[in-house]
């Protein structure tokens, strides 16, 4: 068994900016729009009218105050509200493709490391571009990585989980070092249109690579311990997929894109992160060797 390390990691952030103020005048603007289709029923009592949002709305139930995105246009226009992408042809990069290669790259960069250096590329993210061929095997190629990739795909923990199968390959020798990357373009998945939600995603793709701590450069960070832990939820959802065209579905309906109940979200999540993070490191280290704790909840990207 070997020792493992995080050598490094890479970002890519997207080009444009939406701040809290962008997004509330294209909410609202959708707002009255949709309240107007419908304002006979609205007076009738039989259709609910869309409250509007508002910036301090938003800052007290989330913090955010401004997200990355890929396209700012498409979700900003309220006869839209969702990103506007070009139709690339099959013999071009992937938009997912692209932004994870831009982080990769940024990682080795990082770590003073070539492609010649990784055995394996692991694409974990919570929405896959496509279903097949794997994303993780056109960003292998692009970067021009030898050996093996796969999609990994766990919701908002596939990162985490991602990192898990990295470190586990080259603790057992199977690999040197291991490329994660998380190509995240949830913008497209979210619904701007809901109120309770329209704000809390953004774009953006982040890469760790993982390798042996002999192969390591100095200051690498050592991996003392991983435990991973899931439960079934449906506190967060999105129910598009490959069978909805065989259930007739419309696409626009509204599970078909991202929903939570955010409060029943926190209630299930704190205590799995006092089993499955705290506790385990208690029993490795005293709370005086702990200098930060970077929790992950699954209502973030």
């Amino acid at each position: 068994m070997h020792r493992v390390a995080i050598s490094s990691t890479g970002l890519f952030t997207p080009p444009e900016v939406i701040t809290n103020e962008e997004l509330v005048a294209a909410f609202n603007a959708y707002a009255t729009i949709e309240n107007e289709k419908y304002a006979d029923e609205i007076a009738a009592g039989t259709h609910t009218p869309i409250t509007n949002s508002s910036v301090e709305f938003i800052e007290k139930a989330s913090g955010i105050k401004r997200r990355y995105v890929m396209n700012k246009s498409g979700v900003l226009d309220p006869r839209r509200m969702h990103p506007k992408f070009a139709t690339r042809p099959d013999t071009e990069l992937s938009l997912m493709a692209e932004i994870a290669v831009k982080a990769g790259q940024d990682a080795l960069a990082a770590a003073g490391k070539t492609a010649a250096d990784v055995d394996g590329v692991i694409c974990a993210a919570a929405n896959m571009q496509r279903a097949y061929p794997a994303m993780g095997v056109e960003i292998q190629t692009a970067l021009g990585i030898k050996g093996w990739a796969f999609d990994m795909n766990v919701a908002c923990s596939s990162a985490t989980f991602g990192l898990e199968m990295a470190v586990n390959a080259v603790r057992t020798g199977s690999a040197r070092a291991i490329l994660v990357v998380n190509p995240e373009i949830t913008s497209c998945h979210l619904a701007w249109q809901d109120r309770d939600c329209h704000f809390i995603f953004g774009d953006v793709c982040t890469a760790i690579l993982v390798e042996r701590l002999d192969l390591a450069p100095a200051g690498a960070f050592e991996i003392l311990g991983t435990k991973l832990l899931t439960s079934f939820s449906n506190a967060i959802r999105n129910n598009a997929g490959f069978m909805s065209r065989a259930e007739d579905r419309n696409p626009d309906d509204r599970d078909l894109l991202f929903r939570q109940e955010g409060r029943k979200v926190f209630k299930e999540v704190l205590p799995h992160g006092r089993r499955a993070h705290i506790r385990p490191l208690a029993a490795r280290l005293q709370p005086t060797q702990v200098r930060r704790f970077w929790l992950h909840k699954p209502i973030c990207p």
